[in-house]
């Protein structure tokens, strides 16, 4: 599992360090300490892959050599508390291989460090634990002081600036995010703090290697109990809430699979002890919601604060699609129109049903266009429209370039969803019921956002217009509200693409944004404009080549190179600006420190912002021409024809801007667009890349990425769409088409996200609002008998009728159309928290009885606990079957991917075996009726394709290829 850790510390005099033993032990070489007379000797030190020097710009050739390198730090500072290098230490996606590792590691290592201007000394360890798990990690060593030819100079005091870490944190995770996509790895990391993350849990350090406690004179040993604490730690506060753990790994994405889980728990626990702990904890946990099976045949689950979330959001989207307070006549809207035509725009007929569906009066409107159909134009007159009836028109978007994009395309002034809702929170710019708030590339924006603005609209009598497009790129956080919200609520879609001049690039765009990226591939490759070459750098090469000889021939066509990683942005941007200085396009380079390194720029350089800063008027994502530069400040004429001025002191976030990621671009619209294709991209960020042009394209790949146009085009053809718990519902078509399967509990519940007057705990603001005791009522009598298991059986009796009088609260106030309170909420947990003591998992299978049959709460809590007794014992069975049943279905994958893994490896002995052990187990079916009956419904996680009507153990063998015995055989 890909972890995040990146941890900067000092390496100085003070703390009793060496610069020369530091290095000669990170590197595992042997060096001479020349102020201490000394060797340091760490040759024999293991998994160490990479050891390397890299220099910047005119330092000395000699510091290459590491123990002169060091030598001389250590000789150039003489005092005796003197820092004597920086040490960065991050841990690399285990998921890679070790070259690509080491190359993701040296860009990192360049880009941040290098390239401002500091020496790097880089090792990468490839450690393997004792479980035989890789741990892959870097250290780095980066002198302090500034370098030229003529050795070192001053200390470089903003290297040591807290914002600057800040911005290696979130570069790193950047990058290595932008590789793992490229490789096609699933794995992400985040390097943001549990804590802005919102998550109740203590940041871990990492373990080092054993042989590193051998410098650190013990040092290791209490940093690795040190991670272990935090991870046992952790742990407990998991067991005790595991909410916790189901909200973190619900951040990004509204459902889950047992792997998540289980990847989660291996992350904070200590041992296989407290790992299972933690994990029956989450299972065991009520927030906890199973939903049903995936296409793939995997049980995917939910949190109760997700079903919630969406729960509110539908119930305000319902609210507000009934309302109708900002109504207009059809002469207010017939004048918006004629206004517009004598501007000399002419809306065409969907566009005019668009205007009309936003216009009509409802609190709600939705507006699905694909990319290009003039969304912005519409947009423009609804404004016009809406302002001359005396309403306030705002605008919002998940970034600040779309939020910029909408306002140059409508008029509406715009700006993030974010600010909006800091000044909402500072209770500055709240909505009124005279304001309408349009929302654009909506499908960007996840659940609880979206969730959070519709609520506050709804309660204050807002408008707001939901303005985007589904298949594009998809929301960072978990959800996909926008596409849920327009399944339910209808809206309008523009259809017709306008932005595309030719009938047969329109149609294409069309293909793309229905799914049918082949067919639009096809049609460019037919047009000649899709470029194969041998290799990437080829295609690279071939790309500038076309983007150069256009631009000469055509110097006033606006043009953008689009790629899916920074990295490539860069290698692009680089080799488009050596064309522009080769044509004599660039006036004098100056050498410029900015936010992502050492860059030349030069008058009639293309560049781009990379911040958004509301004082200068520009977003992130804002593109320009330098018109004047120098080493202190810069002078930048807009595309949208202003004048940004700004000192580099107070304002640095400028990069080249000839090339731009494919998320810069959601939005853009250009003359022609030049594409670089690499195996990270997918559907949505094809669509985006694909239809940002007016004229023409030119997409080129190498077959060292894409072996095929064939295979070019499945990769572009990838769904990642996102989903929503309230997709696992029988009627949703977005479940139906990807082959989702569901439980009788889940389409229960989530049959009540429209509200129904029904009892459940999943009806509330968050879950199990659970509540209010009344006046105590009387126990069963205390037995003479002091027997120890009669005694348990009185702590069970007295848990469970707590228990069902704090579910039977909450049930009353939700009855009432009410919520429960904070005293009724804190009742639920420590009644839970007691009957967990006494009898395990007994408040979730009390609660799940109680959902199926909520008069069962009502009896016992009157003390009549016989039924409830009764059907808390079933559904026992039910989850310990079921665990059984998860238990035989991830040891028969498991074993399944170890012998594929044998096969390939060619352990054919390995191999052999495993296969004995899952012939083994799928004949214990045979003495297992019961496990065989549950395990019916799980052939497909099982891999049984072809159902022969034979017994479940029979069925596993015949599809697998495995033998059950001479006795039984196959043949049967």
């Amino acid at each position: 599992m890909a972890i995040y850790h990146l941890h900067v510390k000092i390496i100085g005099r003070k703390a009793g360090s060496s610069a020369v033993a530091s290095a000669a032990y990170r590197s595992g070489s042997r060096l001479r300490d020349e102020r201490l007379e000394r060797s340091h000797d760490f040759s024999h030190k293991r998994g160490v892959v990479h050891s390397g020097i890299m220099l910047p710009e005119n330092a000395p050739e000699q510091w290459s050599d590491r123990e002169r390198l060091w030598n001389d730090v250590e000789a150039f500072e003489i005092r005796k508390d003197a820092q004597l290098a920086r040490e960065v230490e991050f841990a690399l996606p285990r998921e890679m291989t070790q070259a690509q590792g080491i190359e993701l590691a040296r860009d990192f290592v360049q880009e941040a460090f290098v390239d401002q201007g500091m020496i790097a000394d880089l090792n990468v360890h490839w450690d393997i634990a004792e479980d035989g798990t890789p741990k892959p990690h870097a250290h780095v060593m980066l002198t302090m002081r500034s370098v030229d030819e003529n050795g070192f100079g001053s200390k470089a005091r903003e290297w040591n600036r807290t914002e600057r870490v800040e911005r290696w944190r979130e570069r790193w995770a950047e990058l290595a995010n932008e590789r793992l996509i490229e490789l096609d790895i699933d794995a992400r990391i985040d390097h943001r703090s549990f804590e802005a993350r919102g998550i109740g849990l203590e940041p871990q350090t990492k373990i080092g290697a054993p042989a590193q406690r051998i410098e650190a004179k013990g040092k290791e040993a209490d940093r690795a109990e040190e991670h272990r604490r935090i991870a046992r730690e952790n742990g407990a506060r998991i067991v005790a809430d595991p909410s916790i753990a189901l909200d973190a790994i619900t951040h990004q994405q509204a459902t889950f699979t047992r792997r998540d889980m289980a990847l989660f728990a291996h992350r904070h626990s200590d041992g296989i002890d407290q790992f299972n702990e933690v994990m029956g904890a989450m299972r065991a946990s009520p927030e906890l919601v199973e939903l049903g099976q995936d296409g793939r045949g995997e049980d995917r689950f939910t949190t109760s604060d997700m079903i919630e979330a969406e729960q509110r959001l539908h119930r305000a989207a319902e609210l507000m699609a009934e309302r109708k307070r900002h109504e207009m006549s059809d002469r207010e809207r017939g004048a918006a129109l004629e206004r517009a035509e004598q501007r000399g725009l002419a809306l065409s007929g969907e566009q005019e049903n668009a205007l009309a569906h936003v216009t009509e009066g409802r609190d709600l409107g939705i507006v699905v266009g694909y990319a290009g159909t003039g969304k912005s134009a519409m947009l423009g007159v609804a404004r016009d429209a809406w302002e001359t009836a005396g309403y306030e028109v705002r605008g919002a978007a998940l970034s600040g370039i779309a939020a910029e994009n909408l306002e140059r395309g409508s008029g509406i002034a715009s700006r993030t969803i974010a600010s909006l809702e800091h000044g909402w929170a500072q209770d500055r710019d709240l909505l009124t019921a005279r304001d309408v708030l349009v929302i654009d590339e909506a499908g960007m924006v996840g659940t609880r956002q979206l969730e959070r603005v519709l609520s506050h609209a709804a309660d204050v009598g807002a408008k707001v217009v939901l303005v985007g497009d589904p298949q594009q790129l998809q929301s960072i956080e978990a959800g996909a509200a926008f596409r849920s919200l327009h399944e339910r609520h209808g809206g309008v879609e523009i259809g017709t693409v306008r932005r595309q001049r030719e009938d047969w690039q329109r149609d294409a765009t069309r293909d793309l944004a229905t799914g049918r990226t082949g067919e639009a591939l096809h049609a460019y490759d037919a047009h000649g404009m899709v470029h194969p070459t041998e290799t990437r750098e080829q295609a690279r090469g071939d790309l500038i080549d076309n983007w150069d000889r256009d631009r000469q021939a055509s110097p006033d066509k606006s043009r953008i190179i689009l790629t899916h990683t920074n990295a490539e942005v860069r290698e692009l941007n680089k080799a488009a600006r050596e064309k522009m200085r080769e044509a004599g396009n660039l006036g004098n380079d100056v050498h410029l420190t900015v936010e992502r390194g050492e860059r030349y720029f030069a008058t009639g350089d293309r560049v781009m912002f990379l911040q958004n800063e509301r004082g200068l008027g520009v977003k992130n994502g804002t593109l320009g021409i330098i018109e004047l530069a120098n080493t202190q400040s810069m002078s930048v004429r807009t595309d949208d024809g202003r004048n940004v001025s700004f000192d580099l002191k107070d304002y640095n976030r400028i990069d080249h801007g000839y090339a731009a990621t494919i998320h810069k671009a959601q939005g853009m619209t250009v003359d022609r667009t030049y594409i670089l294709a690499t195996p990270g991209l997918d559907a949505h960020a094809s669509y985006v890349a694909l239809s940002r042009h007016r004229d023409a394209i030119s997409l080129h790949y190498g077959h060292d990425d894409f072996t095929d146009e064939n295979r070019l085009a499945r990769t572009l053809s990838r769904d990642r769409a996102k989903d929503m718990a309230s997709d696992y519902e029988p009627t949703r078509d977005f479940a139906e088409r990807r082959g989702i399967t569901f439980r009788e509990r889940v389409a229960e519940i989530t049959r009540k996200i429209v509200p129904e007057k029904v009892r459940t705990l999943f009806d509330g603001p968050s879950l199990p609002a659970v509540g209010g005791q009344g006046p105590e009522r009387a126990t069963p009598e205390r037995r003479a008998t002091d027997d120890p298991e009669a005694v348990l059986r009185r702590a069970r009796t007295r848990a469970l009728i707590r228990h069902a009088r704090a579910v039977d609260a909450i049930f009353e106030a939700q009855e009432r159309g009410g919520k429960a309170n904070p005293e009724q909420v804190t009742e639920l947990r420590d009644a839970r928290k007691e009957f967990e003591a006494v009898r395990p998992y007994g408040s979730h299978d009390a609660e799940a009885a109680y959902k199926k049959n909520p008069e069962l709460a009502v009896e016992a809590a009157s003390s009549r606990v016989n039924n409830a007794i009764r059907a808390l014992q079933i559904e026992t069975e039910l989850r310990t079957d079921r665990q059984r049943a998860d238990r035989f279905v991830e040891r028969w994958q498991g074993l399944e991917r170890t012998s594929l893994r044998q096969y390939q490896a060619g352990d054919m002995s390995g191999y052999k075996a495993t296969q004995k052990a899952m012939g083994d187990i799928a004949k214990s079916l045979e003495r297992d009726p019961q496990l065989e009956s549950i395990l019916a419904n799980r052939k497909q996680a099982l891999g049984i394709a072809i159902e022969s009507g034979r017994r479940l153990g029979q069925e596993l063998a015949f599809n697998h290829g495995l033998d059950l015995g001479r006795e039984r055989g196959l043949g049967l």
